[in-house]
């Protein structure tokens, strides 16, 4: 291809990088690059009702696939409704290019209609944010803004006016071969030998894992053997690490569960493998090495008697033949005994009672979503109460992808992650799990969803209330205000706009709600009314949250079950050797 305007040349730059498609609306200063879109026929304009939308597809194709995913806005309001997605887009460090087109490049400085400045406005939600002012800086600067997105993973903005989009190339685009795939950090020798040193020197080891431990469970799981070492993870680090895990004593943060918080601060040595966990509260603050490919994050939340930098795997690769076998294992026989008796603890929450609770538990409802999703789905969590039934009940395999606002914490995240999954995988099935506020919150891409007839199903899990935010206020000893959404029927909504919708409110019905519309070869949404009072509460709190939930009267809070968790830990408990009698 060879084009004659800028808008062509960017096109060139995005097919040089993979590109099959840009999310936004299209729009006055944008509409030069919609028409050369239009006339290459080579990407698809995937059209959203709203460019935070866009943005947070992009997020989900990017942080799902690795390759760089396109988002755009036309001028003002257009792109500033991008900056939700690409804040979470950044912060989870998915390769994502916002365009974000300007107003006339003369009327720049002069209070014009729309004015804003994008080269300003997004600095602090990317890593590249420039200016195209000029015809002569096309390609350079698409290459460079394309190069930052893939090379430090996360968000790239280029601002530039319609009317200079309109121009005519100045300098030829050629062919540039750009980075698809990033080298392996390795640690420097004397790291691995103090590593080493410390793992062989302390009598008792927990690894806490994050997203970083992405191909490297096997290295992880040789470790934990050799050390005889509880494993806890992050939320992000979940999908990554708990399956095939025999050491998995759970998840620590604000969703934990288990045994993790005790693992962490009660061991002589924390190892932080591929995490940067960010509530300092649940760390022990002191006894604990930490090792990332990413050096800015070493340190930042705990002191560290040792910061390794390095990839996970490289570094595990390389301190592995260094390490003497520990011979006792009683902290981690001790410490998984103490997960199975939390998890037994808190099981009936969703056992009691079951079928003849009214509204439906949550748990429940997640629980039966585990059993009938497919292997290899890909699950888009919604912030608040929907990201703690997915760390509790739906089960990683090392196929299924789950993915969220985890890094954020926005609203509304779970329906546009699942459109922009479900086009990156057309073959696989994609399952928003959203609450009802959030599903409020952009519901026009139910209309998205329904135009492009995409296979996604979107499970509601709508107890009316801002489920999270109500456990917020009580914590801090306050009575829920304005927390209440009122009920509203989101399948009826759905089946207006097209989509097979199902409101369910037994919980004898659930499972074939469920099952039909994960077979639906359309959209489908199933609207399940579930109890507002089911709430979690963290694995620790201190004396004045425990104070706050005693002022917040009235309420039942649940401390939540565990699904195929509590399964797995007494499985493990199966697995730990019998001591020999000698005889």
């Amino acid at each position: 291809m060879s084009g004659s305007t800028l808008a062509d040349q960017l096109l060139e730059v995005l097919l040089e990088a993979r590109v099959e498609r840009i999310y936004g609306v299209v729009g006055d200063s944008l509409n030069p690059l919609v028409d050369a879109v239009r006339r290459l026929g080579q990407v698809e304009w995937v059209h959203v009702r709203n460019e935070e939308a866009g943005a947070f597809a992009a997020a989900a194709e990017a942080q799902l696939t690795g390759r760089l995913a396109v988002c755009a806005g036309s001028c003002g309001p257009g792109n500033t409704h991008l900056i939700q997605g690409l804040y979470d887009a950044h912060r989870t460090g998915a390769p994502v290019l916002a365009i974000a087109s300007q107003i006339p490049s003369v009327q720049v400085g002069l209070d014009f209609f729309q004015e804003t400045h994008p080269e300003r406005l997004f600095v602090e939600c990317s890593s590249y944010c420039e200016l195209i002012s000029q015809a002569a800086q096309m390609p350079r600067v698409a290459r460079s803004a394309v190069q930052h997105a893939l090379g430090r993973g996360g968000v790239s903005v280029l601002a530039i006016s319609g009317d200079v989009l309109h121009r005519s190339q100045a300098t030829p685009t050629g062919r540039s071969d750009l980075l698809v795939k990033k080298a392996t950090a390795s640690p420097p020798a004397e790291q691995v030998r103090a590593l080493a040193e410390r793992l062989n020197q302390a009598k008792t080891v927990t690894l806490f894992c994050g997203a970083g431990v992405g191909g490297a469970h096997a290295e992880v799981m040789e470790l934990a053997g050799k050390l005889h070492s509880p494993i806890g993870h992050t939320l992000r680090g979940k999908e990554w690490i708990q399956y095939d895990n025999p050491y998995d004593v759970g998840m620590s943060g604000l969703l934990g569960y288990g045994a993790c918080y005790e693992a962490t601060n009660h061991a002589d040595l924390l190892v932080l493998l591929g995490t940067d966990f960010p509530y300092q509260d649940f760390l022990p603050g002191a006894r604990t090495v930490q090792v990332d490919h990413d050096a800015t994050r070493l340190g930042r939340r705990t002191p560290l008697e040792l910061a390794v930098h390095g990839d996970v795997g490289a570094t595990l690769r390389a301190v592995l033949p260094l390490l003497e076998q520990k011979p006792d294992r009683s902290f981690l026989d001790h410490m998984l005994h103490k997960h199975v008796d939390e998890l037994e603890h808190v099981v009936s929450a969703y056992t009691h009672d079951i079928y003849d609770h009214l509204p439906i538990h949550p748990e429940y409802a997640a629980r039966i979503l585990d059993e009938v999703a497919s292997d290899d789905a890909v699950f888009t969590v919604d912030t608040g109460m929907n990201n703690v039934w997915a760390a509790r009940y739906i089960t990683p395999n090392g196929r299924r992808r789950v993915i969220g606002s985890f890094r954020h914490g926005s609203m509304a995240n779970a329906l546009p992650h699942a459109i922009g999954a479900q086009l990156a995988y057309p073959g696989r099935q994609v399952i928003a799990m959203s609450g009802d506020g959030g599903l409020g919150m952009l519901l026009g891409e139910l209309l998205t969803v329904a135009m492009y007839q995409l296979p996604v199903n979107i499970i509601t899990f709508n107890n009316s209330a801002l489920g999270m935010v109500k456990l917020e206020m009580m914590v801090d000893g306050l009575p829920d205000y304005q927390t209440d959404n009122a009920s509203f029927d989101y399948a009826a909504i759905a089946r207006a706009a097209g989509i097979h919708g199902v409101r369910v409110e037994q919980p004898g019905d659930v499972e074939v709600a469920l099952m039909e519309a994960l077979a639906h070869p359309g959209p489908a949404l199933v609207d399940l009314v579930t109890d507002p009072d089911a709430l979690s509460i963290p694995p620790h709190i201190t004396a004045a949250e425990v104070k706050g939930f005693a002022l917040s009267a009235g309420k039942v809070v649940l401390d939540g079950g565990v699904g195929k968790m509590v399964e797995l830990a007494r499985a493990n408990l199966r697995n730990i050797p019998r001591p020999t009698i000698a005889g």
